[in-house]
């Protein structure tokens, strides 16, 4: 038996426990008047978080591979061909609620902003910041606080003598915000792009 469980757990793929779903998203990158841009979107008020600041992406489908989410994802948002979407490589992922969300960061080889016409079903409109205005006015990141309550099924008489009295704790996440760009830019678009821009820097790369 314990040879059994040897070779089952060599091939086994561990994954985030709890996780239920799993999405990518692409930081778009491009080169306008001799500078670099990030792109982002406003999403249509026919999705879901409507007029909120995204990246490009979306669920990962079964049996493909997050980077190619990424980019099936941008290809049917922002209506452009596969050859025009270059993957540089990917940063930080985040694990949070039951979901993983990958982030890669590409190249759009365009010439220019609008020369990209966005699928209109689920994007707004379209717009860049500099990226040397995100490396060098970082996010103000603002306190948001949680707190966890039981269901009324919950045996909460099974966790110690005083279980009505127990303390569950309460998490507090830090949200970041931009304060610059024409839209709002805030939460884990934010934190992506803040975290693209720190491992810039870590590398010392102009």
């Amino acid at each position: 038996m314990l040879s059994s469980i040897e070779k089952t757990l060599k091939s086994y793929h561990p994954k985030p426990l709890g996780q239920d779903r799993a999405y990518a998203v692409l930081l778009p990158l491009m080169r306008i008047d001799d500078e670099w841009h990030v792109l982002y979107e406003v999403r249509s008020e026919k999705i879901s978080q409507p007029g909120e600041v995204a990246f490009p992406g979306g669920r990962i489908e079964e049996g493909e591979c997050p980077e190619a989410a990424a980019i099936r994802e941008t290809q049917e948002e922002l209506n452009l061909p596969k050859k025009a979407i270059t993957i540089l490589g990917e940063i930080d992922y985040l694990v949070q609620h039951h979901r993983t969300i990958h982030c890669f960061v590409g190249e759009i080889n365009i010439n220019c902003l609008s020369a990209i016409c966005p699928n209109k079903d689920e994007v707004a409109k379209v717009f860049t910041i500099p990226l040397s205005s995100l490396m060098e006015t970082p996010p103000t990141y603002y306190k948001l606080r949680a707190k966890m309550k039981p269901g009324e099924d919950f045996p909460v008489d099974r966790l110690h003598k005083n279980g009505k009295d127990y303390r569950f704790t309460s998490r507090s996440d830090k949200i970041p915000f931009y304060e610059q760009g024409p839209e709002t830019l805030w939460g884990l678009t934010a934190m992506f792009t803040h975290r693209f821009t720190e491992i810039i820097k870590e590398c010392d790369i102009d």
